[in-house]
């Protein structure tokens, strides 16, 4: 029998649904381009974050600055690389009221109208959250893909913006 009160059991789950929130909001900043609120996500330093290819990075600045790079680069007035990230099933734990941990897995699509290339990859997060200045952000943001296919796009595809 879970002995904590009712009330630290609702505290619980209002923290973990904060978490979701944080994911969730980190995604669509990705998606929506938006540099201020996904470097919002991360903690204000020291935030360890390994993407893998895209590079480990000791602070979430470093990476902001290679999302802004790549993910804002236009041509004609145009966004060039297109993403959509469909993460679900999150796995939170807290440690305490103001640390957890979570796993997540992530669908992943990109159109890169430069390479005239779409890859699609599914791949695991794995997360550390803190609580600061009243708000969950992560400290930790590992991925690792799982598996990965990329291929051209047919000649006739019509990309709408």
């Amino acid at each position: 029998m879970d002995e904590r009160s009712v009330e630290q059991r609702l505290a619980d789950l209002e923290r973990i649904d904060a978490i979701k929130a944080l994911k969730y909001r980190y995604w669509r900043a990705c998606d929506g381009k938006d540099p201020d609120a996904f470097r919002s996500c991360f903690v204000s330093s020291g935030a360890s974050i390994d993407f893998g290819p895209l590079g480990r990075f000791d602070d979430a600045d470093r990476l902001t600055d290679i999302f802004r790079r790549i993910a804002l680069h236009e041509v004609d007035g145009k966004h060039v690389i297109l993403d959509m990230h469909h993460g679900f099933h999150p796995d939170i734990v807290l440690h305490s009221d103001t640390e957890a941990s979570g796993a997540w897995t992530l669908k992943f699509r990109q159109v890169d109208l430069l390479k005239r290339t779409e890859t699609v990859s599914s791949g695991e997060y794995d997360d550390a959250y803190r609580l600061e200045d009243g708000v969950w952000r992560m400290s930790r943001c590992h991925f690792t893909t799982r598996w990965s296919i990329t291929r051209p796009l047919p000649q006739d595809t019509v990309v709408v913006q």
